[in-house]
């Protein structure tokens, strides 16, 4: 694919804005602290006139940043790992391309080395506190349909706040009024402030590095093999049987396992199976965690910044692999419900005790080898499946399709979106990312049961 870059805007609220240092939350800066891509396509229209469409997008994205002005600020390190957010209305950058293919050459929209042009990359050799938060690219096909490219800082916002930026945005460009405003006050998670010496002390298992391949000392040699990311699709009829299979009466596993449960459980022992582990190998599924009802009282509506947490299920993968879906779904159920307030609150004060934050960071896209690391022989499961991710309607129509950029390119990572086309009816389809060696395995093993 050939693209030309037309030009290249700073885009800066319409409006004053607050200015001064916003201090991030410790669930901000552990983790992924790099940026998450997303692109959006749409049909040919009458309304979609690219002048327009530039024009408009630019308008309602500066006020939108009025209201959403952490976005048009910088990161900056403090030290020791740790960082803050300056609010200083620098702006975000807006990308104006053109290519001569057409939509129709996407097939299916799988993600394809292609969307590298579509996404803005992130150059990440630049030092942080120069690095936009937010950047846009657009993109005129020569059918007339055009893709919005999003790259956004995952240390300012998590998966719910972006979006919620992204819905919000695109009801200012209809000419409506802000449905939620955001919420940016930290300090509603202790963001800044001491740690405390008396508060709970819970076992946080997710803060230790997971399991290593038997017979190594690191996992080095593991995080440079080569990966490949595979679409899997899965119809509503697959998804109920799948449930079936784990939930199973005579066990007494009480309320049946939901979708993701399900799904995780079965990605987890598939790729034991496909790795071909020996049966007393340790693995861990780490599993992201949405604590905004889990606290006491629970955060606002639109609160704007990481309300996320990762917890890990363990297990052998003779176990996983011996005993029927429902063990596997059982260990992630249990993972999933130790998340209550006292959890979380723990969680931020075991955080704020730390001298450093650097071994809790996920610096993969920086080249670094020292955070977390789920790929063989583990891995991680993140969810999408509940959120608004469809129907993103600037004012020529909602998108013909949705989905990550080129997803995240290390072995285990796998996420769970509903099927664009077939959502409302439960199907969905798993972005899976493993080593090359292991994925045609790891497919055959997946459908087996269930085709």
């Amino acid at each position: 694919m050939v693209v030309s870059y037309k030009s290249s805007y700073t885009v800066k609220p319409a409006e004053p804005t607050w200015t001064g240092s916003l201090s991030l939350s410790e669930w901000d800066q552990i983790g992924s602290i790099t940026h998450v891509l997303t692109i959006y396509f749409y049909q040919s229209s009458q309304k979609l006139l690219i002048d327009t469409v530039i024009t408009t997008l630019k308008d309602s994205l500066s006020r939108a940043l009025v209201h959403f002005y952490p976005l048009a600020g910088r990161l900056r390190w403090k030290g020791h790992g740790r960082l803050e957010l300056v609010c200083n209305a620098a702006g975000v950058q807006f990308i104006e391309a053109e290519s001569q293919s057409k939509l129709d050459s996407f097939g299916d929209f799988s993600p394809s080395p292609e969307y590298d042009f579509l996404i803005p990359s992130v150059d990440y050799t630049i030092p942080i506190q120069e690095l936009p938060l937010l950047i846009v690219q657009v993109t005129k096909f020569q059918c007339g349909g055009i893709s919005l490219g999003f790259t956004i800082s995952h240390a300012v916002v998590d998966g719910q706040g972006a979006l919620h930026f992204i819905l919000e945005w695109a009801r200012i460009a209809r000419g409506e009024a802000l449905a939620v405003p955001p919420i940016i006050d930290r300090k509603l998670l202790r963001a800044g402030d001491p740690p405390v010496l008396s508060g709970p002390n819970l076992d946080h298992k997710e803060f230790n590095h997971p399991p290593l391949l038997i017979g190594q000392t690191n996992n080095i040699e593991e995080r440079k093999k080569k990966t490949t990311v595979a679409m899997l699709k899965l119809t509503k009829s697959q998804v109920d049987k799948l449930k079936n299979m784990a939930t199973n009466k005579s066990l007494n596993t009480g309320r049946p396992y939901s979708r993701y449960e399900t799904i995780a459980g079965h990605i987890w022992r598939c790729a034991c199976k496909a790795r071909d582990h020996k049966p007393e190998q340790p693995t861990a599924l780490a599993v992201c965690v949405d604590s905004r009802s889990r606290l006491q009282p629970p955060l606002p509506p639109g609160y704007f910044g990481n309300a996320t947490l990762d917890v890990i299920a363990v297990s052998s993968s003779g176990e996983l692999i011996s005993k029927p879906l429902g063990y596997a779904a059982s260990k992630i159920r249990k993972a999933i419900t130790t998340v209550n307030d006292e959890y979380v609150r723990s969680g931020i004060e075991f955080l704020k005790s730390q001298a450093d934050l650097t071994k809790f960071q996920d610096l993969h896209a920086l080249r670094g080898d020292d955070g977390p690391f789920y790929g063989n022989p583990n891995v991680e499961v993140v969810s999408w499946l509940t959120l608004p991710i469809y129907g993103l309607d600037f004012g020529w129509g909602r998108e013909v399709y949705m989905g990550p950029g080129t997803h995240r390119e290390f072995d285990g990572g796998s996420l769970l979106l509903p099927s664009h086309d077939d959502h409302e009816d439960g199907s969905l389809v798993v972005a899976l990312c493993l080593q090359v060696s292991h994925m045609e395995a790891f497919k055959n093993h997946f459908y087996q049961d269930i085709i």
